[in-house]
């Protein structure tokens, strides 16, 4: 949020108030003038008496008034009295008391009175009283024996002070009485209790009265209160009466509400208006009754209404007549209500409608002055003249009484006096001075000369004008040098001259001058406006939420008028920041380091200048994880079943949103924690089901979106009772580790699932599908047990059942388990082959009798390893693999076989125990497959025209090899390939010698072997050819140039530069005429090169004065020398000596191939020849 306050705005009200306030002008005090009262001390006048009286009477007036006083109505001689003096230039009265003077002689009403020789003015009646704080008088004050649930008052009475102290109640450690509902203290100092309660009982009820104008605090004797509660008052009864008496007081009974104060149905209250109107009721009753206020036929005053001592107040603030009316007051409780009526009327002291002004005329001039007051009842309204009643006072002709207002026509200098208007009634009196002042002056302003104002645009820029002549002038204002004078509604002007532009603009900004003008003359000022941009924040802060232990930033950016300097200052909570180095407040930010919840509130940003002021506020909200529950009860205490409560911990900012609930087993695992439920946040209590035999203790841990409570203290300990186990063991089973054993195993119960002492378990298990009985045993502290002596796999069923000292846990569930296992018996019968292809062969074979397999048939297993390769007759290591196929297969895959080879292969079963007996060897062959690639090709001996070529047969040859097949073809230099040439080759060879092949060219081979079945993989290889030695050196020195990646650039630069001659050829022609261009070949005219044009770099046309045909695009001529059909026409090498081309700058070659040129002379300032590529080329070398 962001608040805005404009000081010159501020200004702008208070002036606008005065204005409003004021519409008489103030005379300057270098003109003659009447005395005006400027300060006086106030009408009721209570004084310290141990401290010197001053009373106040200050006045201003032309000559310097003199001062009299009057005490009770008469002249108060001030010289003849030793301890009184008067200040000098002064009125004020100074009484000394400190030196022997005593207050009380000095009683008494006063009045002053400022006296020169044009009028007398008056001050109030003052009444001066010294302030008394009188002692309690001596009393017996008896003990209040009351009983409990009685209503009681105890009376504070304090002496009669002046001014009335202020009364509290506290006890003898000075420590104030704790007031509710039920106990509180009345308007008149008495404290009222709605019901007595034992903890009331004490002898130290001190009534405590402090006079504030004395600094003084007396104290009552203390009252002491003994409350009988029933139980102890029958115990007293009883010990006084016989056995054969009856007795026996009755229990604390309920009773409806009956009032203590105010007494009776109705009362009557009279309150002036402005005061605050304090009504009150105070009821007895048991429950404790709850007070009501309504008003009759009306509503209680908003924002004007509060309620105090527990609603047993009610307090309206400023009343008014329309206050009057009946205010009811309701007590209830339970068993019924009581109510009371007050009646209020609201009279008033005497206030001003319009108070009379002073009045500045010129000769001859008319004027009014107006005197009108109210009140209830209505004042009475009387005039005096220079403080003498106006009917005695002396006559002048000029004015005349007309009730509230006195007339005056054609005044004259001597008509200049003081009047005073008095308006009175019963409850208070009014009096105001004003005086006639009757001057004949020239205007004259007031304001200094060339005053600057300073405002913010869009608020309002007051400009005075304060001014004094008589008569009155008139005030004209005026914008700029030759500005013409300001009229309309886009400006106010005052009665007091001012200036108001309502809503200024930057364009306000200027001069401005004040005209004031009567008939004695004319006067003007000139004063300056600047308007301000206002000061704002661009970048608020904004609401953060933190963790704690967090850092957190606020941003403040500003733009603000640059002739004005802004301070920004940071508030929290609208104080000052803590003194915390943690606080870091930038230029334009507040970070807050390591936050805490301390540092939760309200940070705002203040800019302020000296003429406005901005603000931006942003909420910071420390989060953390909350604090741990507390105050953990266990109540409703069953077997099986107890209700936890608890009360949240703080939740720090973040709404718990649920509670853990853990608890202990002391009695089996001390001080391990289970989690026992949960629940959501907003709840606080849980039923919690038990187990028996545990001592549990519970704790609770809250959650909220930061995390996890440390965990609560744990609650009291609660035992349950003992009772049978409610469950048996979970997970039995039954597996044999041996051939003639069953191994049974369970998983014991927790000590908590016990549910009482001795627990132990009865195992019970009999052969399956067999007419057994069962046969039991009772083990304990442990979770399995052997039978020994069983027949090899045979299924059991087994149970296994809980028990204590109590009893048995339910009758357990079943289960199936078995003996245990032995080897396989036989192996797979009726073994068969499938080859499908030279990598993959299918195996059948029967399943054995499950009988045999004597154990949990887990599947098969099939062994099968390479005897020998068919191709090669060398033996080599045996390596098996195997094959498992689970469940009851009867059949299976055999991938990954090697072409052209003899297996063997076995198949077994497998139980849990292990494998059975192999079957029978089984032999198998795969047949031919296509072979690997040949192990190596090794290409050596390069000739002109021939290659040798050097090969090993394949690794793997998968079957008898029945050739080789050789391809190859050339590469030339842009890595292209040629024609492809396939030759075959016996499969005993191993070398060849490639004839009639091209010189100085590479050439690509790829080379496989082959079976009956089909071609291997090939492998691949390169080979050049020797080059001629004639051609290899110009080869050498062309390729060792042309194809260097410098040279590449250079050619690039070169182009570039002769691109940069053409554009400026171009332009030089364009502003001086035409450039002829020749080109002179040695054998054939060269074509004439086109340059690129410098608009959009197209080719354009050059030509001289004597030749205008057009350019030919791109053409070529042959050079000296003749390309060779044969050479590659991809290499630049055969071209020659002195080769030179244009390039792009990619490196393409774009231009031609010539021979050396040499250049002709230049003729003036015109260029024989153009710049082409060649002769560029050529002025590098």
């Amino acid at each position: 949020m962001m608040k805005k306050k404009s000081v010159s705005a501020r200004k702008a009200s208070l002036v606008l108030f005065l204005c409003q306030m004021i519409s008489a002008l103030d005379v300057p005090l270098d003109l003659s003038q009447p005395p005006t009262i400027t300060q006086q001390s106030p009408k009721d006048y209570i004084v310290d008496p141990r401290e010197n009286i001053v009373i106040q009477c200050e006045a201003k007036g032309k000559p310097p008034p003199s001062f009299s006083w009057t005490r009770n109505g008469t002249h108060f001689d001030i010289d003849k009295d030793a301890q009184v003096t008067m200040k000098p230039n002064s009125g004020t009265l100074v009484v000394n008391i400190m030196n022997g003077g005593k207050a009380e002689a000095y009683e008494g009403v006063y009045q002053c009175t400022a006296r020169n020789e044009r009028g007398a003015a008056v001050s109030n009646n003052i009444v001066i009283r010294p302030s008394r704080s009188p002692l309690w008088t001596k009393e017996k004050l008896e003990p209040n024996h009351v009983r409990e649930g009685d209503s009681l008052v105890l009376h504070c009475r304090p002496p009669v002070g002046l001014p009335p102290p202020i009364i509290f109640w506290m006890d003898n450690a000075f420590q104030r009485l704790p007031q509710s509902e039920r106990v509180s203290q009345g308007l008149n100092g008495d404290l009222y209790f709605s019901n007595v309660q034992p903890e009331d009982t004490r002898e130290d009820y001190i009534c405590y009265a402090r006079f504030n104008h004395t600094q003084t605090i007396q104290q009552k004797q203390p009252i002491s209160v003994k409350v009988f509660s029933m139980d102890s008052l029958n115990d007293t009864i009883a010990a006084n009466l016989s056995d054969t008496d009856i007795f026996g007081a009755k229990p604390v009974t309920e009773r409806q509400p009956v009032l203590l104060t105010p007494t009776g149905s109705t009362s009557t209250k009279v309150e002036l208006r402005g005061n605050v109107l304090l009504l009150e009721c105070i009821a007895a009753g048991l429950p404790t009754p709850v007070i009501r206020w309504i008003k009759e036929g009306g509503e209680l005053p908003a924002n004007r209404t509060f309620f105090e001592n527990f609603k047993k107040t009610l307090k309206i603030i400023d009343v008014s007549e329309a206050d009057s009316g009946n205010y009811k007051c309701i007590a209830r409780n339970r068993l019924g209500s009581a109510h009371h009526v007050i009646s209020v009327t609201v009279k008033a002291a005497p206030y001003w409608i319009t108070a009379p002004r002073n009045l500045v005329l010129s000769p001859g001039e008319d004027g009014t002055l107006i005197c009108r007051a109210n009140g209830n009842p209505k004042p009475n309204i009387s005039w005096l003249a220079n403080g003498v009643p106006i009917a005695i006072a002396p006559e002048d002709p000029s004015r005349k009484v007309d009730g509230d207002t006195i007339i005056f026509s054609h005044v004259q200098e001597r008509s200049s006096a003081v009047y005073q208007c008095n308006a009175s009634n019963e409850y208070g009196y009014l009096l105001a001075n004003a005086f006639v002042n009757v001057l004949a002056e020239p205007p004259r302003i007031l304001t200094p000369a060339n005053k600057l104002y300073q405002v913010i645009a869009d608020s309002p820029a007051l400009l005075d004008c304060a001014y004094f002549g008589s008569p009155k002038p008139e005030i004209e204002w005026f914008k700029g040098v030759k500005g013409s004078i300001l009229r309309g509604n886009e400006y106010v002007f005052h009665d007091n001259g001012t200036l108001e532009i309502p809503v200024a603009q930057k364009d306000s900004t200027g001069t401005y001058t004040c005209v004031a003008r009567n008939e004695l003359g004319k006067i003007q000022n000139e004063v300056h406006l600047e308007v301000k941009d206002p000061t704002m924040i661009i970048k608020q802060p904004e609401y953060k939420v933190i963790q704690r232990y967090g850092q957190a930033s606020f941003e403040c950016v500003i733009k603000h008028d640059s002739t004005l300097l802004p301070t920004i200052i940071w508030l929290k909570d609208n104080a000052e920041l803590p003194d915390d180095e943690r606080f870091l407040v930038g230029k334009d930010n507040l970070t807050i380091m390591n936050v805490t919840d301390k540092d939760d509130g309200t940070y705002t940003c203040i800019v302020n200048t000296t003429l406005d002021s901005v603000s931006a506020s942003a909420v910071l909200t420390v989060v953390a994880r909350p604090n741990p529950p507390f105050d953990l009860e266990l109540t409703g205490q069953l077997e099986r079943s107890v209700e936890l409560s608890w009360i949240p911990g703080d939740e720090n900012n973040s709404p718990i949103t649920n509670f853990v609930i853990e608890y202990e087993d002391g009695l089996h695992e001390p001080g391990v924690w289970h989690y026992q439920t949960e629940v959501p946040g907003t709840q606080t209590t849980v039923q919690l089901k038990l187990s028996p035999y545990v001592n549990y203790s519970f704790r609770v841990i809250a959650v909220n979106e930061i995390g996890r409570s440390p965990p609560s203290e744990p609650s009291e300990q609660y035992l349950t009772k003992s009772a049978n186990p409610d469950e048996n063991p979970s997970n039995v089973q039954g597996i044999g580790s041996e051939p003639d054993n069953l191994v049974i195993t369970w998983e014991s119960l927790k000590g908590f699932q016990s549910n009482g002492p001795g627990l132990q378990y009865k195992v019970s298990w009999r052969q399956k599908d067999v007419d057994d009985e069962w046969t039991s045993v009772i083990v304990a502290n442990v979770s399995k047990y052997i039978v020994s002596g069983t027949p090899t796999f045979v299924p059991y069923e087994i149970k296994v059942q809980a028990l204590n000292d109590l009893g048995y846990a339910p009758e357990p569930s079943e289960v199936i388990g078995h003996s245990g296992e032995d080897l396989p018996m036989v192996a797979p019968g009726n073994v068969q082959v499938h080859v499908i292809n030279s990598t993959l062969a299918k195996v059948h074979w029967d399943t054995v009798p499950l009988k045999t397999v004597r154990g949990h048939l887990q599947g098969y297993k099939v062994y099968y390893w390479k005897v020998q390769s068919l191709s090669r007759r060398s033996r080599r290591h045996v390596e098996k693999k195997i094959l498992t196929f689970r469940g009851n297969k009867t059949f299976g895959m055999l991938p990954g076989l090697e072409p052209y080879s003899s297996y063997k292969l076995n198949v077994r079963v497998v139980n849990g125990k292990g494998e059975g007996p192999a079957s029978p060897d089984k032999v198998f062959k795969t047949p031919e497959g296509v072979p690997s690639s040949p192990s190596f090709l090794r290409i050596t001996n390069p000739t002109l025209d021939s290659l040798t070529l050097e090969w090993g047969s394949p690794t793997h040859p998968n079957g008898v090899l029945t050739s080789y097949i050789l391809k190859f073809q050339p590469i030339n230099n842009t890595h292209e390939l040629g024609p492809l040439v396939e030759i075959r080759i016996p499969a005993n060879e191993s070398s060849l010698i490639l004839k009639n092949l091209n010189y100085s060219t590479r050439y690509k081979f790829y080379f496989n072997a082959q079976t009956s079945v089909g071609s291997g993989s090939q492998i691949t290889e390169e080979a050049i050819t020797i080059m001629d030695e004639g051609k290899m050196a110009m080869a050498s020195r062309q390729v060792d140039i042309a194809t260097q990646g410098w040279f590449i650039g250079l050619m690039c630069a070169v182009a570039l530069l002769i691109l940069i001659l053409l554009i400026v050829c171009f332009i030089r022609r364009n502003k001086g005429g035409k450039y002829p261009v020749k080109e002179k070949e040695d054998a054939h005219a060269d074509p004439e090169i086109q340059p690129m044009k410098e608009d959009d770099g197209t080719f354009g046309e050059y030509s001289d004065a004597e030749d205008h045909k057009p350019l030919k695009k791109g053409s070529r001529t042959p050079s000296d020398r003749t390309v060779k059909k044969e050479d590659s026409d991809d290499s630049l090498v055969d071209y020659g000596e002195g080769v030179n081309g244009q390039f792009n700058e990619d490196g393409s070659f774009i231009g031609q191939y010539s021979g050396k040129k040499e250049k002709e002379p230049a003729e003036g300032n015109e260029s024989s020849e153009a710049p082409s590529p060649v002769n560029a080329m050529n002025s590098f070398v």
